[in-house]
């Protein structure tokens, strides 16, 4: 019988506190924030102040957890392009934000409870598509200022 210890290869990997010994009750994570969007269908059957109501719920959520919403846009009722549960229009929302990814789970959790959602899509989004996203949205703020130039000279 060998009477030597043999230790394991992964032992100086493993997590140490100021004992020496292996700490795995708490795992210590530190998240940077991520900048994410996601887009829903609502149901049609919903009037435009329920539908404002469900979109309003999402967006407490985000907020409740510690996301920033960077943009919101309410691109309306849309027919789809396959019809689900039944239905062939629905309520699109596409909203912008940034947050931690345990807050993306916590949303997704919303989504599928809510039965008012038909479909979702969260994803994040990368440097480049960041900086498509914030230039599409500087175009879009660039022709509503500019829509609401041409109506107030037009009234004068």
């Amino acid at each position: 019988m060998c009477k030597r210890k043999i230790k394991p290869k992964f032992a100086t990997a493993l997590p140490r506190t100021v004992l020496g010994k292996a700490n795995f009750s708490k795992p210590i994570y530190s998240y940077t924030m991520n900048h994410y969007e996601t887009v829903f269908i609502l149901t049609p059957v919903l009037s435009d102040p329920q539908a404002k109501e469900a979109v309003d719920s999402f967006k407490t959520l985000l907020t409740d957890n510690g996301a920033e919403i960077v943009n919101e846009e309410n691109w309306g009722l849309r027919k789809l392009a396959y019809p689900i549960q039944h239905k062939t229009t629905g309520f699109y929302t596409l909203i912008e934000f940034d947050a931690e990814p345990t807050l993306i789970k916590k949303l997704e959790v919303a989504f599928r409870r809510n039965e008012k959602v038909l479909r979702f899509l969260t994803f994040r989004l990368d440097k480049y598509a960041a900086e498509y996203a914030a230039k599409r949205r500087n175009l879009r703020n660039a022709k509503a200022a500019a829509v609401t130039t041409q109506e107030e000279n037009k009234e004068d």
